[in-house]
């Protein structure tokens, strides 16, 4: 679990984050040794340890986690090795002096602080080609070097810069100046690689739309030397043109220039009583940085590159299980992946249904270890497409769409389990009941545990679903070690699933109910803390309203739980109104999801706790992104804080407008399904409770009429009344007393060829009309109308296309006459 803890003023401008039970044992060997060590990473290289033995726990716990992982070449042996630069922290030829070396550049309280991690955060030597997935990974092998994973923590607030809201310039909604300016730069030297299909973002897409969207988070208008576009060429040395990264970063600055030299900027009002302004990137306090349990983690994917084609195996484990992004795949601000179904791109190229997979050798890490432990949890934070995906894979370490070894599935709203084991069908699905419903199209935690003991679990939202598995617990020791793990899909491609991924773990044991439970509570993405600074308007130190702020995805951000503090635990607000608080981004209030304006509370010492702060409001909200987090500027507005007020004018309500000219109402209307189903049974005199007739009205009910609006009507309206009345037309035929009275003196047993010969078409016809079709009524054929087209329908039917007919033909034709005018307009309209 994650818990706040403040600073004193003192204090306040140091970060520290506290790890609760990492006690790190030093217990002496003792003596030294040559003994050769193994390398426990499984990705030595080569490299086998003969120097000294490791003079405590603590060096073995650092030999085991950290320089084991780090001493290839291919990582940090070529450069901080025994001979190599300083700190020489892989020291290959004595573990005791690399530990010694390495103290000085890790923080075991903070292991994603430590600065090894940040120097490689900020490019330096990275092995992979995301800077984050190597912080990552190295952040979890300090981590495993202070005590591992599963340790709660505590996120200690602290200060902010403290600065007034600015003058800030906003990029426009359209794409036009950037059409003329930054667009050729990136067609002419970026579309290679980023357009359509290609690799994300799709900052050179042939739709100048679609550019600007992926484009927008990385242009800062109001610093252009700030921008991502640029600082990737300056320092990152990305794909540089004509091989001069200084050139090609000044001219992507030049051209940004150009877009914005003419924006103005958007002042914030003077009459408003604002806090002071934070970003989201610079000020922001990690406030995920702790309190799941991934002891057993041996694939994890958090998607935090955001850009690119790999999805990086952060969890530490070697070989890293790195997935390849191919087809309709996006990246999800916030952390995630987006994917969509097949379709046509803006270039007019087929692209295939998105997916993420790994290749079979590093997939065999999973077949490894699972098969090992003999148990497993898959967890996974999705937000399906939608609810009508059938057979749709979700996360799958398989060979084909019938051979597998697990796989999480979706079928409308059930989550089904299949796997392979000594006592279980592969492809027998185990799934959540479809009553329960328990799959929505929204974000959702979703963990599937499997150990002999239990059998198949499914949890979602950190509660058991309930559902038994009904096979009983069975080894893993069928499973096949030449599968591959898939994201979004089958490996052949054809079970496709739509929706955003923003998590997978994979865990070799199965996680305890308590476990699923908190993972499910520390939730998922990159989330802060945000301190908005009151102290000017309140005149109490180290004052701030603090939000959990989140990027929601590629759009908008989410706010949520304000609460208020102060950072000096000496002090204590005493009755300090507080109404009307409102979010601002770039020198405005936003134009949507001001869900505190109605706010109005008392800071007081009654509801007030020193070190915790005192809750404003439970509500979250939704703000839309304009720049993007390491852009975006926000500040907070109130009508009252303290003494300082703002006479807020709301608008004055928009005049109704002048109701539209609407097109005359029709003169008639529709029968609904049960005043049609009504009106034929008395028209025929065939009940309604006849079973054939029955039968057929349950089955068409849906699809007639619900509605008397004729302007609703659908062709599906038709079909279904057709039906209908072909079925009461059957019954009527086909009871000797009803035919009798409805058309006496026809001769049903005559053959067709002679049975409407000399007026036996108007025995027919006129008793339909009479029956079923009304008199006098203006809008409707004339009799003679009508009975010309019976006349034509019965000669056609009858011509038995130049053959004999057959016994029941005459019946046949009466049976379609009849239907012909049941059926119609006549029985239809009001």
């Amino acid at each position: 679990m994650m818990t706040l803890r403040t600073h004193t003023p003192a204090q306040a401008l140091k970060s520290v984050l506290v790890v609760v039970g990492a006690t790190l044992l030093l217990a002496a060997c003792g003596g030294e040794s040559t003994e050769s060590l193994p390398n426990t990473s499984g990705n030595s290289g080569g490299i086998v340890y003969s120097g000294p033995a490791p003079a405590t726990e603590d060096v073995s716990n650092f030999k085991r986690s950290v320089w084991d992982n780090l001493v290839t070449q291919d990582k940090c042996g070529s450069c901080h090795g025994a001979d190599g630069q300083s700190p020489t922290f892989v020291n290959e030829q004595d573990v005791n002096s690399a530990y010694s070396q390495a103290k000085k550049i890790v923080n075991l309280s903070d292991p994603s602080d430590s600065l090894m991690v940040t120097k490689v955060a900020d490019g330096h030597n990275c092995w992979l080609s995301s800077n984050s997935a190597c912080a990552d990974i190295l952040t979890t092998y300090i981590t495993n070097w202070a005590g591992g994973g599963g340790s709660a923590k505590t996120v200690e607030l602290r200060a902010p810069a403290l600065k007034d809201p600015g003058a800030t310039i906003s990029l426009p909604a359209e794409p036009g100046l950037f059409a003329t300016t930054v667009y050729p730069v990136l067609e002419q030297y970026c579309s290679e690689c980023h357009s359509d299909g290609g690799q994300t973002p799709y900052i050179a897409s042939a739709d100048v739309n679609t550019a600007y969207d992926q484009a927008r988070s990385r242009i800062d208008a109001t610093v252009p030397a700030d921008s991502r576009l640029v600082q990737r060429l300056r320092f990152d040395f990305h794909n540089c043109w004509d091989n001069d990264c200084v050139a090609s970063a000044n001219l992507m600055e030049m051209k940004i220039l150009e877009m914005v030299k003419d924006l103005s900027e958007t002042p914030v009002d003077p009459a408003l009583v604002v806090s002071k302004a934070v970003e989201l990137s610079a000020d922001g306090l990690l406030a995920n940085s702790g309190g799941r349990y991934e002891d057993n983690v041996i694939a994890l994917y958090e998607f935090k590159a955001g850009e690119g084609q790999t999805a990086f195996d952060t969890s530490g484990i070697e070989p890293p299980l790195n997935l390849t992004l191919s087809g309709n795949v996006d990246w999800v601000g916030g952390w995630g992946i987006d994917l969509g179904p097949a379709g046509e791109n803006s270039e007019g190229f087929m692209v295939p249904a998105g997916k993420a997979q790994g290749s079979t050798s590093a997939s065999r890490k999973l077949h490894t270890q699972l098969t090992t432990s003999g148990e497993y949890s898959i967890e996974a934070w999705v937000a399906p497409g939608n609810i009508t995906q059938e057979d749709a894979r979700i996360v799958t370490y398989s060979g084909s769409a019938t051979t597998r070894n697990v796989t999480l599935s979706q079928s409308l709203q059930r989550y089904e389990v299949l796997h392979r084991s000594t006592t279980s069908d592969e492809n027998s699905a185990f799934a959540t009941q479809d009553a329960d419903m328990l799959l929505q199209a929204t974000l959702q935690h979703v963990v599937v545990n499997y150990s002999p003991t239990t059998g198949r679990q499914i949890f979602v939202n950190g509660e058991f679903s309930g559902d038994l598995d009904p096979d009983e617990g069975g080894l893993l020791t069928e499973w096949d070690d030449s599968f591959a793990l898939v994201l979004g899909n089958e490996t052949d491609g054809n079970s496709p699933w739509q929706g955003a991924i923003r998590m997978v773990a994979i865990h070799n044991r199965a996680l305890t109910p308590q476990q699923i439970q908190a993972n499910f509570e520390v939730g998922v993405g990159q989330k802060f803390y945000l301190l908005f600074g009151v102290s000017h308007l309140i005149e109490l130190p180290q004052s701030f309203i603090v939000f959990e702020v989140s990027q929601f995805d590629s759009y908008a951000y989410r706010f949520t739980s304000p609460f208020f503090i102060s950072l000096d635990d000496s002090v204590e607000p005493s009755n300090i109104p507080l109404r009307g608080m409102r979010l601002g981004i770039n020198g405005k209030e936003a134009t949507v999801g001001q869900a505190w304006a109605n706010l109005d509370v008392l800071l007081d010492a009654d509801l007030y706790q020193p070190g915790i702060g005192q809750p404003l409001s439970p509500m979250g909200t939704i703000i839309a992104l304009e720049g993007g987090p390491g852009i975006d500027e926000f500040f907070l507005t109130f009508d009252q804080i303290g003494s300082n007020q703002f006479a807020r004018t709301e608008p004055a309500p928009l005049p109704q407008p002048e109701p539209a000219d609407l097109p005359a109402s029709p003169e008639i209307g529709l029968k609904t399904f049960d005043e049609i189903n009504a009106s034929m049974a008395r028209m025929t005199g065939v009940a309604t409770t006849h079973p054939d007739v029955s039968a057929t009205y349950n089955t068409v009910k849906q699809q007639l009429p619900t509605v008397e609006n004729i302007q609703g009507f659908l062709s599906s309206h038709q079909m279904a009344v057709t039906q209908l009345a072909i079925q009461y037309c059957d019954a009527l035929i086909e009871n000797n007393e009803l035919r009798s009275t409805m058309f006496p003196g026809f001769n049903f047993s005559a053959p067709a060829e002679s049975a409407f010969d000399h007026g036996g078409n108007s025995l027919i016809t006129s008793s339909l009309m009479t029956h079923f079709v009304g008199d006098n009524l203006a809008s409707q054929p004339t009799d003679n109308e009508i009975q010309t087209e019976l006349y034509a329908l019965i000669n056609k039917l009858k011509a038995c296309g130049g053959n004999a007919c057959e016994d029941d033909r005459t019946k046949t034709i009466v049976k379609a006459s009849c239907a012909a005018v049941l059926g119609s307009a006549t029985t239809l309209v009001q």
